[in-house]
């Protein structure tokens, strides 16, 4: 302990010898810092005792905590320290003297009413805890502004009947709904389904901010299974709402609730319902619900929300994007005897647009990329782009049409085809997303040549690249041609690695998978990291999850300071989200990249999806 008389006498002292070198400024240092040092003190005494105390050292923590509560007999935290040290020891007549001391001191403090009920209940007097209790609710009723300390007070005991009422007459006094919602989570401790759905529910019908946040208490009890016991007692409650009061928030929450469940055609019922009813008609949910339907297989929903969407766009060219949307879900579950219909469907719509006045750009390079990677008519694709070309398109038009052209080229090994086009959409578009994706692809069209010493110099320009994206893959494809440069003269895991990726992009898998084998069972280091990414994504083309999660799973922990470890992380969460239905799993890939790499590319995704499964937003 700081002796005050001692460091007076010497301050004092000292002022008398020296007066002109210890002036006003000194005393006011002096005094910070004694004051300074009488905190740090204090800090360091409590933390002390509150180790005492979880180490069960209770006599210890005893001796500490009634020093600091004796040096200041109104400070929570030393009168809750010594209260509970005593509590430990049993010595249940020492610790009521202090807290009738502390009651006298903070007077009409209704929490100090259930410290001593409580301190009462641990001795079985249970009609004195009771009594004390009553009387807590009677402050509270006075004073209304105590409901929610002594509530949480009550709840911190697992008195939960007394902090309900606590909260009942916070809310019936005050209005104020952080009382209900107070009252809907204990309603839920207390299995009380019912009461709390009906609790969140009028709560959200006053007022509809709180609809995200009660999303998020509700997905706490809602599973994927529609037949569990909280979803039922959910949606009866909600329908019967809605039959009894139309409101727009029911079938939002029924929406989300069969949005959980996966259930998306009868999501959809309820989004439409909303989108009639509403006076702004915006549709961009139900593209969004139209997205998760087919993240899910659920493709025929799917086709049918964008359909809607399409039927109800009132602009041409809001209608050729909605188009172009529902071309990309029905290509996306179609199987090969399928596509000659949508080559047909392609060839009407785009005449059709034509037809009205449109200029269906959108639609022409949605077509060619179909031809190409879908019914493999690369030169039929190839032919169609040189066409468009020809016409009177934007540079943003024509940069686009020469990307595509050139990624064909590069499928057709015609390697130097494809770097001039790449080139060309560099310059009409220069200082763009769209030019930088160029010249990353100019350095990997290098890279599949096996002219590393052209790819590192284009590599070199991307790395103040404004596109994260293209920045960090930049990096990645650097660092993984310059060590294994340098520790292989040879080159050849360098070669194998640029083969088995072309032939990835050619999607000849079963053939690029050996190549990668052979590199994981002969090198090491970055060029193994890049071969394990590679062949996990290899795996989850070729629809095999579980070999896919097993070499994700194989990376982080083989590599736990891989650059491609956020890479590993986001991708198990999808396959846990989308392909394995595991949400808890999920949500702990997600969260480890929140947590653990927030300058990820993919932290805003992993953020905005682990809040989605919380249940924090409708979709």
């Amino acid at each position: 302990m700081i002796n005050f008389t001692k460091m007076k006498a010497i301050a004092t002292k000292d002022a008398l010898i020296k007066p002109l070198r210890f002036g006003t400024s000194c005393y006011l240092l002096l005094a910070a810092m004694i004051c300074g040092n009488l905190s740090l003190g204090f800090a360091q005494n409590i933390q002390l005792a509150q180790n005492y105390l979880d180490q069960g050292a209770y006599a210890k923590a005893e001796s500490i905590f009634k020093q600091l509560y004796q040096s200041d007999k109104r400070t929570s935290s030393y009168f809750e320290g010594y209260i509970n040290a005593l509590q430990a020891q049993e010595k249940y007549e020492d610790a009521q003297k202090v807290l009738l001391e502390f009651s006298k001191n903070i007077p009409n403090y209704p929490g100090i009413e259930v410290r001593i009920g409580q301190n009462y209940a641990l001795q079985q007097k249970e009609e004195q805890a009771h009594s004390h209790y009553e009387k807590a609710l009677e402050q509270v009723k006075r004073q209304p502004g105590f409901a929610y300390g002594t509530g949480k007070t009550f709840r911190e005991y697992s008195l939960l009947e007394y902090a309900i009422r606590s909260y009942t007459i916070g809310l019936d006094q005050t209005g104020d709904p952080t009382y209900a919602i107070q009252l809907a989570q204990i309603y839920g401790e207390q299995g009380k389904l019912e009461k709390m759905f009906n609790t969140f529910l009028e709560l959200v019908e006053k007022d509809t901010q709180y609809f995200y946040s009660i999303n998020r208490y509700l997905s706490q009890y809602i599973t994927s299974d529609p037949n569990h016991a909280a979803n039922n007692t959910l949606r009866r409650q909600l329908l019967k709402n809605l039959q009894e009061n139309p409101n727009l928030v029911y079938n939002r929450l029924l929406s989300w609730l069969f949005t959980q469940e996966n259930n998306f055609k009868q999501a959809f019922v309820q989004e439409k319902a909303i989108y009639q009813r509403s006076e702004n008609k915006n549709l961009s949910r139900i593209v969004e619900m139209a997205a998760l339907a087919a993240e899910k297989n659920q493709f025929v929903v799917a086709t049918e929300m964008l359909q809607f969407n399409l039927e109800k766009q009132t602009s041409l060219g809001s209608k050729m994007l909605a188009h172009s949307k529902l071309f990309k879900v029905q290509i996306q579950k179609a199987a090969p005897q399928d596509y000659p219909q949508i080559d047909k469907d392609f060839i009407r719509s785009i005449e059709l647009y034509k037809t009205a006045g449109g200029s269906p750009f959108i639609l022409r390079i949605q077509y060619a990329e179909f031809l190409a990677l879908k019914m493999d008519r690369k030169e039929d694709a190839l032919a169609l782009l040189q066409k468009e070309l020809k016409t009177d398109l934007s540079d943003q038009q024509e940069a686009k049409a020469k990307m595509l052209a050139a990624d064909i080229l590069v499928t057709k090994e015609r390697f130097n085809q494809a770097l001039v086009y790449y080139t060309q959409v560099k310059s009409l578009v220069n200082n763009t997303p769209l030019a930088q994706e160029a010249l990353f692809k100019i350095a990997k069209t290098s890279f599949y040549k096996g002219d590393f010493d052209w790819a590192q110099t284009q590599l070199n320009i991307l790395k103040k690249a404004t596109t994260e994206l293209t920045a960090n893959d930049a990096i990645a494809l650097n660092l993984l041609i310059q060590e294994n440069r340098n520790s292989d003269s040879t080159q050849t895991a360098l070669k194998l690695l640029a083969k088995a990726e072309l032939l990835t992009l050619q999607e000849q898998y079963r053939q690029a998978l050996p190549l990668l084998d052979s590199i994981l069972c002969q090198w090491g280091g970055n060029i193994k990291e890049t071969a394990l990414i590679r062949r996990a994504h290899l795996h989850e083309n070729m629809g095999a999850y579980q070999k896919a999660i097993t070499t994700y799973t194989e990376l982080i922990q083989s590599f736990p300071h891989s650059i491609y470890m956020d890479d590993a992380l986001y991708a198990l969460a999808e396959l846990y989200r989308t392909k394995q239905e595991d949400k808890e799993k999920a949500m702990a890939y997600y969260k480890q990249i929140i947590f653990e790499h927030a300058d990820s590319i993919f932290f805003v995704e992993a953020r905005k999806k682990y809040r989605q499964l919380r249940g924090d937003t409708v979709l």
